[in-house]
């Protein structure tokens, strides 16, 4: 946080992007640098630095900083406003549960980004249930909802709970994003859950809000229409400054830079998989909802397998956590929970469905890419990518067991990558909870 280079300034030299500050609270500049995306429809990606995606960061750095967003959340909604003096690189354990008025939210998450950061911030409350999206369709669970992310990569967002009652409960609902960039997909997302639930309360929530002036009255128009009230909560907020031509300067960046990477020679680091004992029923994110009650015994399962984790770790490794798209909270748990019991350095990250160019450059925020297809049955025609993994001595790749096919072990896969930069690798696979199936729900499903 404190380099000598901001890791956006190669981007500001070249597109002429820039983030400007609203004023108050951290600078959106100390959160985040800039990358380009390899996306015809936006060039530029403002690259958080206390997510844990795309940037491998400190776990009790990303978990504090989610459970800070949480809290100003909180205030939000009446509980006690943390105020813009709190450090949120302190240790988490400063944080207490906020027990609202009007009784606990309903917390929804974004796919792929920002599903662990939701999690977060449903332990920041008192009794909070979660709930996120998935592009990962599960046959034979209802959907409850679907809407789209016009600018992504992947638009497509699905909400597929268990149980459809999971939306039926009281309370206001806390929606959460890594970033509010227009807040249109918000809106979308607020209009489909209004129709299954009308709400009189709705937060958005988001590390860094860069909604432009002109789209900064949405939310209370929507409020209006709907005949409910809609807050935004965030860290930091501002706003990103695009010159007209950055489309057409991006994708002659891109085209110049962006050079096919030729195949890495075989990597020699040696590989073990843990195949991750699990309490039965207990829900190891939520894509089909995580309950209040499941926290407790989550934790006690991230510390158990840290234990076991941390048995074949050198005792001075550099190590990385590397989560794998949506699955994120329980990497994050296990990162934390092994940073806890080695001195060594260890840092979190995921893999990302996300196009970006890569360039090795210390004012850029995205200084290595690995390339390697889908491993778990969705989408497989578009490749995966894994940035800024390279200089870590062990990589501990954690992935469910959906996405343990061969795919992921093939001579082209993510592991046969990882060997190419790492020392070591352990394979962590988590079984993924799959909701029963009754006739109701395969019915609703189809």
């Amino acid at each position: 946080m404190n380099a000598a280079i901001w890791p956006g300034t190669w981007v500001t030299e070249r597109l002429g992007v820039r983030l400007v500050d609203a004023g108050g609270g951290p600078r959106v500049a100390d959160l985040a640098g800039l990358a380009v995306r390899r996306n015809p429809r936006r060039a530029h990606l403002v690259v958080s630095q206390v997510l844990g995606k795309h940037v491998p960061a400190d776990p009790h750095t990303i978990y504090a900083a989610g459970r800070l967003l949480g809290l100003r959340a909180g205030a939000v909604l009446g509980a006690e406003d943390p105020g813009d003096d709190w450090d949120i690189w302190g240790p988490e354990e400063d944080f207490q549960e906020v027990k609202l008025p009007g009784g606990p939210p309903l917390v929804v998450g974004y796919a792929e980004t920002a599903t662990s950061l939701g999690h977060v911030v449903a332990d920041s409350f008192a009794d909070a249930d979660y709930l996120h999206s998935t592009r990962r369709a599960v046959p034979g669970v209802a959907l409850l909802g679907r809407f789209d992310e016009a600018h992504s990569h992947a638009t497509e967002h699905l909400l597929l709970p268990a149980d459809p009652a999971w939306l039926e409960r009281d309370g206001p609902l806390i929606l959460v994003d890594d970033e509010l960039t227009t807040g249109r997909t918000a809106q979308a997302t607020i209009r489909e859950l209004h129709a299954v639930r009308p709400r009189e309360r709705y937060v958005v929530a988001a590390l860094l809000d860069l909604r432009p002036a002109a789209d900064r009255p949405g939310f209370a128009a929507l409020g209006e229409e709907l005949g409910t009230r809609i807050d935004v909560a965030s860290l930091a907020a501002g706003e990103v400054d695009l010159p007209a031509d950055v489309l057409a300067r991006s994708r002659d960046l891109v085209a110049t830079l962006d050079a096919p990477q030729p195949p890495g020679a075989p990597g020699s680091a040696t590989v073990t998989r843990i195949d991750a004992g699990w309490p039965a029923g207990l829900p190891e994110g939520g894509r089909h909802g995580f309950a209040a009650v499941h926290r407790p015994a989550l934790l006690e399962t991230a510390d158990r397998l840290a234990g076991q984790v941390a048995e074949g770790l050198p005792g001075d490794a550099r190590v990385l956590v590397l989560g794998s798209e949506e699955l994120m909270y329980a990497p994050l748990l296990l990162a934390r929970a092994l940073a806890r019991l080695r001195p060594g350095t260890v840092r979190f990250s995921s893999t990302t469905r996300s196009p970006v160019l890569p360039v090795d450059d210390p004012g850029y925020a995205i200084r290595t890419r690995l390339t390697f297809p889908a491993h778990d049955g969705v989408d497989t025609g578009t490749p995966r990518y894994a940035y800024n993994v390279a200089g870590f001595d062990h990589i501990v790749l954690v992935v469910d067991r959906t996405g343990g096919t061969p795919a992921l072990w093939e001579d082209r896969g993510l592991v046969a990558a990882l060997r190419g930069v790492c020392q070591g690798v352990t394979v962590v696979v988590i079984p993924d909870l799959r909701p029963a199936v009754t006739p109701a729900t395969e019915t609703a499903g189809r």
